[in-house]
């Protein structure tokens, strides 16, 4: 079960950040958002890891019917890579080490560039 947390942007604060799921357990991340039938603008999902990898926090699409604004966020609490993940694609992996993988609504782009600096809040 996830709790929701908000993902802070402490170099360009967001008006109205996401209220995000925290994933840390196996069968969470492994489901991801497969399967939803859509994802609302302010809804989305944070996928936690035990440590910083690439591998680890690489991504598939299957299953999943609408593109995502993916960021990837390392221990240190920066924004590393980001990507548009497109509809059923195979395969994502970022450019760098990553513990944390957040997965947003596309419109929602902007809200992080690499190098940011974000936080994470219990809502």
């Amino acid at each position: 079960m996830t709790h929701p947390i908000i993902v802070n942007n402490l170099n360009n604060a967001i008006e109205n950040p996401a209220r995000v799921g925290y994933c840390e357990s196996f069968l969470c991340r492994l489901r991801g958002l497969m399967f939803r039938p859509l994802l609302d603008l302010n809804d989305g999902l944070l996928l936690v890891e035990k440590h910083d990898s690439r591998l680890d926090t690489s991504i598939h699409m299957f299953f999943v019917p609408f593109d995502l604004a993916v960021f990837w966020i390392n221990s240190e609490m920066t924004v590393v890579d980001k990507i548009i993940a497109k509809s059923w694609h195979p395969a994502y992996l970022p450019k760098a080490n990553a513990k944390y993988t957040l997965e947003i609504h596309p419109d929602r782009w902007g809200n992080y560039e690499i190098g940011d600096k974000v936080e994470f809040k219990n809502v």
